[in-house]
């Protein structure tokens, strides 16, 4: 007789135990055992959150095992439950141990297979059991996870109606859940909104210097949007800024020109926003910006702006602002300078190229590789929560009657031109850190933080995910070049002949859903390759999406830094301007709080909140990736702690991209 000790993990969250009876059917190459009822003690099956210990009998071995067979099935009068297995570890009769992970919920009475968890990729599969629980798997997620286009010309979406519509492994906790409903509502977004204007919080850096030119310049290099910054090493044509407009602010006795050739000067482009029809809230015509901004680095390594043009087409009416003009004609041109950046930030910089990546990475990823995979296990993390806080961004925020749209001044129809723009306007290298600081000539630029822990933290992650490729793919004729179909949208399932479960269906997916995204590769074929564009998936998931999203009530909480929206047009003269202008022009109290809750819900970590590194649902089996699992989060904990050791003499310290509170997915 053949024992065979299981130990059944329950998942450490709200709602994963279950009072069901529980049944278990262990498969190997050489037969398989009984359905065998997993029982305790008082003669139920009772998970406790942890692990509980049962025997399996059988007559003999049954050699390598191949899967489990787990279900579940109410008791006589007691209510069908839910449960939330994370892991099967078997123990042999020849005293190896295998593990069956599985992290998902179980909420019906069917069968459910669960492959020990050995990664392995398509060429590694010679068992027929194994393949068959593949194609099963495969075919499943074809029909759960299914693509949509929210609105033409954008990246491709989960198709989904409400939270409730998508998969309950993609949803969010029952904790999640309670606290995010808790504080999105209403009247406690009010509340807190009502306590900050009146003033019982924490000052914010932004309150106390918005007003001054090297806190202006210092955000768009650290703040919530250092992706616009690009060293100019000629004037644009359409902003005719000369000589003597510029003297007075360039210290010493340079010139334009010379600082131009030195690598001094810094060009602010909101061309995304030119020609957009505003938006109108409460009934009242509201308006946005579309400047140009040159910034100058000072020779003590500051960053000032030196001109600032409102609107694209030069003309009379539309003058070029500078520091020597009247206080109120420079402060309400800056004004207007940073409401456009809110809308380009959140639209662009946060919505496009955090957001709405992390869901097609999430649904190709989703579709095509199944769970054993070690691509499906080196990037499942990275999609936590992701599917469901975007589709909760599109009937919430961006809606007919979304937060955003109601009361931005990019709201409604500049919303979707805007967003239209960007997308035409992205491209893969530039999601690529190394690749991106260069292309905007920014590798010497002082006082750069997001550079610098971006680009660190991007080596880091590189260098992780270059191992555990290197492991599974020893050369480039393994499984990169694998052929197959794809499975198409709207739910079409596709055999298993026509699936490959390699990269090439997955990639094939996401070229397909980001054709408008320049240099986004259509095939690999060598494994840096592959490493690259892992890299730039968690990346962005993780550390590009915490420094464009962690700082949002940081900066804007102080509405005169960051106005949502404006409620008169841009000047057309100097000289006319006033404090009473200034305050006129700023968006209504209604909206203003509309924004500040709405930027303070965004920017709240979740009590579930998990941070790189941190792998708290345990994919990899084998040693030698759960050795460079040790080694990555040894080497984020270092790099954490240089952080708060350079944090510790800054008048504003930058945290965004410190791996302690970077959270591995786009899950806010």
């Amino acid at each position: 007789m053949a024992k065979y000790k299981v130990t059944v993990h329950t998942h450490n969250i709200a709602t994963a135990t279950t009072m069901n009876n529980v049944f278990i059917k262990l498969v190997g190459e050489k037969g398989e055992s009984k359905r065998t009822w997993l029982t305790s003690l008082k003669g139920g099956f009772y998970q406790d959150t942890g692990s509980r210990e049962f025997e399996v009998l059988c007559p003999s071995s049954l050699g390598k095992l191949v899967l489990i067979e787990l279900d579940k099935q109410p008791l006589p009068l007691f209510p069908r439950d839910t449960w939330f297995p994370s892991k099967v570890v078997v123990t042999t009769p020849e005293k190896g141990t295998c593990q069956f992970p599985i992290y998902c919920w179980i909420m019906d009475t069917e069968v459910h297979l669960f492959r020990e968890g050995t990664a392995k990729r398509l060429c590694d599969e010679t068992n027929h059991l194994a393949r068959y629980s593949r194609e099963k798997e495969m075919k499943t997620r074809t029909e759960q996870y299914c693509w949509d286009t929210y609105k033409e010309g954008f990246p491709g979406s989960m198709k989904a109606d409400n939270p409730l519509d998508l998969p309950s492994e993609i949803q969010f906790s029952f904790t999640k859940a309670s606290q995010f409903l808790f504080t999105a509502a209403p009247h406690r977004s009010q509340m807190i909104t009502e306590l900050k204007l009146m003033g019982y919080s924490d000052k914010l850096s932004s309150q106390e210097h918005w007003k001054e030119d090297e806190f202006f310049g210092y955000q768009y290099l650290n703040g919530c949007n250092p992706m616009l910054i690009r060293r100019c090493s000629e004037l644009p044509a359409n902003f005719p800024v000369t000589e003597d407009m510029v003297k007075p602010s360039l210290r010493g006795s340079s010139s334009l020109l010379r600082e131009l050739q030195s690598g001094n000067i810094f060009l602010l482009d909101y061309k995304n926003l030119d020609g957009l029809k505003a938006n109108v809230i409460n009934k009242k015509k509201q308006y946005m910006a579309a400047p140009l901004v040159l910034l100058y680095r000072t020779p003590d390594d500051k960053l000032i702006p030196i001109a600032i043009q409102l609107k694209q087409k030069p003309a009379k009416d539309n003058p070029i602002f500078l520091p020597t003009d009247s206080e109120y004609d420079w402060l309400l041109a800056k004004i207007f300078v940073r409401s456009a950046d809110f809308q380009e930030h959140q639209l662009n910089v946060h919505l496009l190229r955090t957001h709405l990546l992390a869901e097609v990475f999430a649904v190709a990823l989703l579709r095509n590789i199944p769970m054993v995979h070690p691509l499906y296990k080196l990037l499942i993390p990275h999609t936590r929560y992701s599917l469901q806080i975007n589709l909760l961004a599109r009937a919430f925020l961006i809606a007919d009657e979304g937060v955003f749209t109601q009361f931005a001044a990019s709201g409604g129809e500049g919303m979707n031109e805007i967003l239209r723009r960007s997308v035409a306007s992205l491209t893969y290298s530039s999601l690529c850190v190394p690749e991106d600081i260069t292309a905007r000539g920014l590798e010497s630029v002082p006082n750069n933080y997001y550079r610098d822990d971006g680009l660190k933290l991007w080596d880091i992650i590189y260098r992780f995910v270059e191992e555990v490729i290197s492991f599974y793919y020893k050369s480039e004729s393994e499984d990169i070049f694998d052929h197959g179909g794809v499975g198409g949208g709207g739910g079409v399932v596709m055999t298993y002949g026509e699936i490959s479960p390699g990269i090439t269906p997955f990639i094939t997916h996401l070229s397909r859903f980001l054709s408008f995204c320049p240099g986004i590769p259509q095939s690999f074929s060598t494994v840096p390759e592959v490493v690259k564009f892992v890299t730039v998936v968690i990346f962005t998931c993780s550390g590009q999406h915490s420094a464009v999203n962690s700082g949002q009530y940081d900066y804007g909480g102080w509405m005169p830094n960051t106005p949502i929206s404006l409620q008169q047009p841009p000047p057309t003269t100097k000289g006319q301007s006033t404090e009473s202008t200034m305050l006129e022009t700023f968006p209504d109290v209604g909206t203003t709080a509309q924004g500040m809750s709405t930027m303070w819900l965004l920017s709240k970590q979740s009590s579930d909140f998990v941070a790189l590194g941190q792998y708290p649902e345990e994919h990899f089996n084998e040693v030698p990736p759960c050795t460079m699992i040790q080694k990555f989060q040894t080497e984020l904990k270092v790099f954490s702690e240089t952080i708060n050791t350079r944090n510790s003499g800054l008048p504003v310290p930058y945290t965004y991209m410190d791996p302690a509170v970077v959270e591995k997915s786009v899950a806010i």
